[in-house]
Formats: C-alpha cells, sequence, structure tokens
C-alpha cells in the first residue's frame, strides 16, 4: 500500500472556507477577523458577549518522548473528529509550531495522516504573523533596554546584570552566547548577550498566560529585564516599553481559527516549548474552545511530566480551569524503546523490552490518577508492526492501577480511527468525577515547590540546589516572588534531569544550576541539567528537504 506524507494529504483535502467553520463553533460573522479564505482570527470580546456556557475540557499528554514518535498532536486531533462523528459537540485548541523543529529536526506540529489541521503549510510556517510579532515585541525591548544605557542609564542599570536577550524563532546555535554593542561609542556598550528562539521568551509566556489587552500590557509591564548596580530589578514598565510592545502584539492575542480535515473547529494559539517553558496554547484559545463546543481538546507539550504538570499547576492555577478527564498518548515502540531497544529493534515482538519499558507509561498514569486526581485513559497508537499480545500485556498492566486503554488508529484512519476513544472520553466526563489537586501548594517555599515536583511527579529522591540557584531563590523570595508556581526546565527525553536515564528511573536527584522570575508570566523556571534556550540544527536539518516549485506548491514540509 502506497502511504501518502502528511502534506500530500493535508494539500489534497478540500477545505471549507473559514466562515462555515466559524459557523460550526457558533462564532457570529461580526467576531471573525479573516486572513484568506481558511484562516481567521476571532475577537476576543466573543468570550464577554457569548451567553454560551462552558463545556467540559479533556487534556491529552502522553509518555516521556522517544525518537519513536508517540502522536499526541495527532491524537488530540483525531479524539475531537471522533467525539464529533459519536454525537458530540467538539471543539479542538492547539499551539501553533514554531519554524525552528519544522526547519530543523522534529518537522511540523499540526498533527499527522488523517489527523491533521489545515492549511498545513501555512500553519507550519508563517501562519497569522503571531511568532513575529512576538519576536519584534521582545527585540524592540532589547533595544529600548540598550539605548538607555547608550543615552545616559537614568536607571542605573548594570550592563553586567542585564538578564533579558534577543530572540528569533529559528534554531541558531551561533547566537547562544554572543557580545555586541562594539565599534566604538557611538555604536552602544559593549556587553556580553544571547538570543533565545521565540518561543522561550518571556513575551511567548505572558501572552498564552493573558486574559485580555490590558491584562497583557499590565504583565509586559511586570517583566524583569536586568539588574541595577545596587541590586533592584528593573522592569519593562520602568523603561516605558510596554505600552509600544502592546501595540504590536495587539492582533497577535487574539485566538486563530481553522479547521481539522474533518472540518471540526479548532483554535491554534501561541506555542510555548514544554521543555524550557509552560507548553500550552494560550488561556484564551483554551477558553473560546470551552464556550464555543460543548467539549475543548487541548494538549500540552512533550510527556505529562512537563507539560501535563505545567497546564495543571501553572495555567489551571492561574486561569481556574478544572480538567474533566485526561487522556495519556503511548504507542508499543515508544514503551519498547524504553525498554532499551533501539530504533531499528522495534518491529519484533518483545515482552521483555516492553515490560522493562511500561513502567514509564504507569508513572505518568499514576501521576495523573494519584498526585492530581483526574480521570484518565491511555490511547495506544497502534502500529501495523504491534503484536496482540503486546497491546494485551499494556492493557492488563493499565488495567491494574483502574485505567482503561484503548486503542487509536486516527493516524490512518481519521475520526473514524477515534470514536472508541471519543466514547471512553465522553464517559470518563460524564460518569466519573475527579477530585483535581495541584502537585503543591502556593505558599510552600520555591525550594519546596522544585522538591514536590522531583519527588510526587518525576519520581526522584528530591532537588540538589546548586549555591548560586540557592543565592537566586534567597533575592527573588526576598523580592516578592516566592508564592510563583515553579516552571522546571528540564529535558523532554527523561523523568530525570538526564536523557540517558529512560524509563521509569529510581534513585536520582534533579539538579537545578540557576533560578530566575518571569515576574510578568507569573511564575519561577528552574534550570536544570544542560537545558538551552536556544536549540540548534541538526547534521541534516528538515530544511534541506523543503522546497516549493514554480506554482508555489511547498513539498518535503512533512
Amino acid at each position: 500500500m502506497q502511504y501518502k506524507s502528511d502534506i500530500e494529504i493535508a494539500q489534497g483535502a478540500a477545505m471549507r472556507p473559514i466562515t462555515e467553520i466559524a459557523k460550526t463553533a457558533h462564532v457570529d460573522e461580526k467576531y471573525i477577523e479573516q486572513y484568506g479564505r481558511y484562516k481567521a482570527k476571532i475577537d476576543p470580546a466573543l468570550l464577554k458577549e457569548t451567553q454560551r456556557k462552558d463545556g467540559r475540557l479533556v487534556l491529552v499528554t502522553a509518555i516521556t518522548p522517544t525518537p519513536a514518535g508517540e502522536g499526541k498532536t495527532t491524537t488530540t486531533i483525531g479524539l475531537a473528529d471522533g467525539l464529533r462523528r459519536i454525537g458530540k459537540d467538539a471543539v479542538v485548541a492547539l499551539r501553533e509550531p514554531s519554524l525552528g523543529p519544522v526547519f530543523g529536526i522534529k518537522g511540523g506540529a499540526a498533527g499527522g495522516g488523517y489527523a491533521q489541521v489545515v492549511p498545513m503549510e501555512d500553519i507550519n510556517l508563517h501562519f497569522t504573523g503571531d511568532f513575529h510579532a512576538i519576536g519584534a515585541a521582545n527585540n524592540l525591548l532589547a533595544a529600548m533596554l540598550d539605548n538607555h544605557i547608550q543615552q545616559g542609564n537614568a536607571l542605573n542599570i548594570d550592563p553586567r546584570r542585564i538578564t533579558w536577550k534577543r530572540c528569533m524563532d529559528m534554531n541558531d546555535r551561533q547566537l547562544r552566547f554572543i557580545v555586541d554593542g562594539l565599534g566604538g561609542k557611538v555604536n552602544g556598550t559593549p556587553r556580553e548577550d544571547g538570543f533565545d528562539i521565540t518561543v522561550a521568551s518571556e513575551i511567548m509566556a505572558v501572552l498564552c498566560l493573558s486574559t485580555g489587552i490590558a491584562d497583557l500590557k499590565e504583565r509586559l509591564g511586570r517583566m524583569i529585564v536586568g539588574y541595577t548596580y545596587d541590586d533592584k530589578p528593573v522592569t519593562c514598565a520602568e523603561l516605558k516599553a510596554a505600552g509600544a510592545m502592546t501595540a504590536l502584539l495587539k492582533d497577535a492575542i487574539k485566538p486563530n481559527l481553522v479547521q481539522t480535515l474533518e472540518g471540526t473547529p479548532a483554535f491554534v494559539h501561541g506555542g510555548p516549548f514544554a521543555n524550557i517553558a509552560h507548553g500550552c496554547n494560550s488561556v484564551m484559545a483554551t477558553r473560546m474552545a470551552l464556550r464555543m463546543g460543548d467539549y475543548a481538546v487541548t494538549e500540552a507539550g512533550f510527556g505529562a511530566d512537563l507539560g501535563a504538570e505545567k497546564f495543571l499547576d501553572i495555567k489551571c492555577r492561574m486561569a481556574n480551569l478544572t480538567p474533566d478527564a485526561v487522556v495519556i498518548v503511548a504507542t508499543v515502540r515508544a514503551l519498547k524503546m524504553h525498554g532499551g531497544l533501539a530504533k531499528t529493534e522495534l518491529t519484533e515482538e518483545n515482552i521483555p523490552a516492553l515490560e522493562r519499558g511500561v513502567p514509564n507509561l504507569l508513572r505518568h498514569v499514576s501521576n495523573i490518577k494519584n498526585v492530581f486526581g483526574l480521570p484518565c485513559v491511555v490511547a495506544v497508537n497502534r502500529f501495523p508492526t504491534d503484536t496482540d499480545a503486546e497491546i494485551d500485556f499494556i492493557i492488563e498492566k493499565c488495567r491494574e492501577l483502574g485505567v482503561n486503554t484503548v486503542l487509536s488508529t486516527v493516524w490512518a484512519d481519521g475520526g473514524r480511527g477515534g470514536e472508541a476513544l471519543a466514547r471512553e472520553v465522553a464517559r470518563l466526563c460524564e460518569e466519573e468525577k475527579g477530585s483535581f489537586t495541584f502537585a503543591y501548594d502556593a505558599d510552600m517555599t520555591i525550594e519546596q515547590k522544585i522538591d514536590a515536583i522531583v519527588r510526587r511527579i518525576y519520581g526522584g529522591d528530591g532537588a540538589s540546589i546548586a549555591p548560586a540557584a540557592k543565592k537566586q531563590i534567597a533575592r527573588l523570595t526576598e523580592l516578592g516572588f516566592g508564592n510563583m508556581p515553579v516552571c522546571m526546565a528540564k529535558t523532554q527525553y527523561s523523568f530525570s534531569d538526564d536523557q540517558t536515564k529512560l524509563g521509569a528511573p529510581t534513585g536520582f536527584t534533579v539538579t537545578v544550576r540557576s533560578v530566575k522570575v518571569s515576574a510578568g508570566a507569573g511564575f519561577i523556571v528552574a534550570l536544570t541539567g544542560d537545558i538551552m534556550t536556544m536549540p540548534g540544527l541538526p547534521k541534516v536539518p528538515a530544511a534541506e528537504r523543503i522546497d516549493v516549485d514554480e506554482n508555489g506548491m511547498i513539498s518535503g514540509l512533512f
């Protein structure tokens, strides 16, 4: 059988005009700002003026990712399509892809196979320009900061203690650490500087957690850009940059509406990475999906120890959200990799490897069920090489934890392949009531919160805080930031901070080397291991395979 690529499937789709999709989502025409025939921004006034009540919130998360793939976004889209196929009024809410992974190693982030959001090329490339606006606002602040120092430095900013970096939405390791301001006095003050990828900018987090323009401007103003010579924080508001930055972001804050291949409305908005930020689409997009559908299906990045933990402990805490059900996505192939097999060894049945790898899934399941108190289901993306014995093994292990397992074939079959999962999700939402709790209390100290995440979510023996990080924690607590939630910046490939520790490791500690505050976003960031906020390109970048013909038809975008 000849399989079509994701982009071939997407390009062959018969999309409906976005005005029709808006009607499906109960969005009146007066709230629609069209970007061509198949994309639109939605006026946030809709949230204030609609009389609809909130629906049910479904979070899709996954096991710890491997090179074998799990299919979390694909499952999220296929589940929403499946819910509509069984008669439920479902809407999906997703993050926007970053150009870095698109041209790097991961590829696009618009789903796959017959469970995609379209127009796929637009969503994976410039889309409606949100990321460009975030980058422009970020770099405007950087320019105003350096200009302030150049023009006399009335705020007494120490150039050696500037924490604000420039950004670009591309993987470029060459820009991680740079020296700028060279060329004499007229060209600025020489200092060490660097770039983050746009999705790691605090402005991305701020935009995704804001509830409107006024809240956005206030949060931007609170952002700390550096410290004075006498150790006082300097904010964006003090540089008088928040108004102009908000002007650049006034359209970017509006959620984007597109569609799945089956015509399910999809709000695609915002895109912080879950290994270095909080990894969820915008609060406004989630609220729109909740308000305009009876079921809102959303996802959080990477494994449940990262994206789901941050969705629950940060986003739900700030936005007063409570999920009704959680889906944990796994594959037999990925679990066998957690059991020690190489990617080339995954096509043969291997129950011993699966037995070694399945504890990874079970720890994620236990965390959702027992730490956060939420009903959940395991969705297994079935591959042709998976055997019945392997599937039965996973079903039995999950049953021991009181959790059902459902096979999903949404990649090959679209919404039809997600109907069984949709029925189980609907049952969880309608029949099983959770008792949602956070992994830690807001009034715990920063160190206690970090320790709680490591012990309760990662399964480790606690956190080892480096001396420099301890000083930073003490200062941030003194400045009044101690009650904020914690955003762990950690490798996505392991429960620990060592990406080689697969499965469900025990007997480890997580080393926190640095701690900083994202005062605008409203959380503390704890950096662990060798996590970086500017990725690099691989030996063979995906960009080498992407091309466009004379008719503007893109190829190689998978």
